[in-house]
């Protein structure tokens, strides 16, 4: 029998997609707002697709700081941006 794939919605696009597939964003109950790589850590979460159109459509409209109940450093958007920099597949020039 398949295995069900947990779904979360990336709160930039509104679209769902499986968990594995998104970055999660984690206020702590310490009130710490961190990039969750493990997707374990305890405490109100947030999805964002691993696409930078959608982390700025997320800043842009707030929805981040409203899923998440709290205002989101400079600090944690740069932060989110080069990991989805890191993680975006490059083009070759030869395609």
């Amino acid at each position: 029998m398949a295995r069900k794939i947990p779904m979360r919605m990336c709160v930039g696009c509104r679209e769902m997609k499986p968990k594995r597939d998104l970055l999660r964003v984690v206020r702590t109950p310490e009130d710490e707002i961190t990039i969750d790589f493990t997707g374990k850590k305890s405490g109100r979460g947030a999805y964002v697709c691993e696409d930078e159109a959608c982390l700025t459509r997320a800043i842009k409209q707030r929805q981040l700081e409203r899923a998440l109940e709290r205002p989101v450093s400079e600090e944690i958007m740069a932060q989110l941006k080069r990991q989805i920099a890191y993680a975006a597949p490059k083009p070759s020039a030869n395609e």
